[in-house]
């Protein structure tokens, strides 16, 4: 295995739109949504272990879910999780991640992965890393995976790319979620693709980007670059992390800068994002019901997504494309179609019953 393979699981989100099983004390990525037995994020450190040595992943997470992180990942060193005290959006954490990765190996090249995405064939998954990883280690270039659409999916942001024949493509454009007419256009257009958000780039490329286009948040890091690595980082991560702009890798420098190239992925993704997207990935009864853990008796209903505690018995009837989770003290019954406003469900709950419940 190359050991200048490096990996940042992206692990500090919280995952609302899966309320009531995702909550801010126990996010999605630390759940098996799947019912396979294993965590998101179990699933997505063994899938990147294939290419990547393990004491080169690194899981980049907010402090409160250090000890989860250690939990479900045996093995890991303390080393191997770094920790943002605040919430500041992608690109801090990416920073900070690479400037301990460089100076602990300034040849390393590394992908930036969420944790919580389902990738059907690991195989072809590995092998586009392995072609990234190499053109990456070759050019200063900055490089995402595009996933082939399969339909004008309004939820997800796009990719244009230069028609070229190598198969590594020039990143013409990013468009943020676009209108349904909008997404129809783009795939009639052919060279259009979904932004998973998965990044490949060498360690020197990224720091590069990141002093042309973030000076003052690249200054701010650069300050405690002496201390990465060894036993005064916390103190200065503590007292510096909060002071840094709250904004995402892509507004900080993919959508800046010239170096842009895209890989078009030959694997099945969903990212997981919301019940719907859970519902569509999972097997579904003679009835069309997708179900986790419960045991189910249905009668005139189909469509939903059902997800309890092991082996509790629902009951059914009338209901067609609706979310069912049963969770301890919440019970979500709420219609698949309005799964984007569950957000503001969450948000209703807490203020009239209390923070406990998000």
């Amino acid at each position: 295995m190359n050991k200048n393979y490096y990996a940042i699981l992206m692990a500090g989100g919280i995952g609302s739109r899966f309320w009531p099983v995702s909550t801010t004390e126990f996010p999605k990525q630390f759940h098996d949504m799947l019912g396979t037995g294993e965590t998101l994020i179990q699933r997505t450190f063994s899938r990147l272990a294939k290419i990547v040595p393990k004491e080169n992943i690194f899981i980049l997470t907010n402090e409160r879910y250090n000890d989860l992180v250690l939990e479900q990942l045996h093995g890991l060193e303390q080393r191997q999780v770094v920790t943002e005290p605040a919430m500041r959006n992608t690109a801090p954490c990416i920073l900070y991640a690479s400037m301990k990765i460089q100076k602990e190996n300034p040849d390393a090249v590394m992908v930036v992965a969420p944790s919580d995405h389902w990738i059907e064939d690991e195989d072809a998954f590995i092998l586009n890393l392995e072609q990234c990883f190499n053109a990456c280690a070759q050019k200063d270039i900055l490089m995402t995976l595009g996933i082939q659409p399969t339909f004008p999916n309004t939820g997800y942001g796009y990719i244009q790319y230069n028609k070229e024949e190598e198969s590594i493509k020039k990143v013409a454009e990013f468009t943020e979620k676009p209108d349904y007419n909008t997404a129809k256009t783009f795939l009639s257009k052919g060279n259009y693709l979904w932004n998973a958000g998965i990044f490949i780039w060498s360690v020197n490329s990224i720091l590069n980007a990141f002093a042309d286009f973030q000076k003052e948040m690249t200054s701010l890091f650069e300050k405690g670059k002496h201390l990465y690595n060894t036993n005064q980082e916390h103190d200065f991560i503590y007292a510096n992390y909060p002071l840094v702009e709250n904004i995402s890798i892509d507004y900080a420098i993919i959508e800046k800068a010239e170096n842009v190239y895209v890989l078009p992925a030959t694997f099945d993704w969903n990212d997981l994002g919301t019940w719907g997207s859970l519902y569509d990935k999972l097997e579904k009864t003679d009835a069309k019901n997708a179900v986790v853990n419960a045991r189910v008796v249905s009668q005139d209903a189909s469509g939903n997504m059902i997800r309890t505690s092991n082996d509790k018995i629902v009951v059914v009837d009338g209901l067609e494309d609706y979310i069912i989770v049963d969770k301890e003290d919440v019970l979500l019954i709420y219609p698949k179609q309005k799964e984007q406003d569950i957000k503001q469900v969450l948000k209703k709950v807490k203020e009239t019953y209390g923070e406990q419940y998000g």
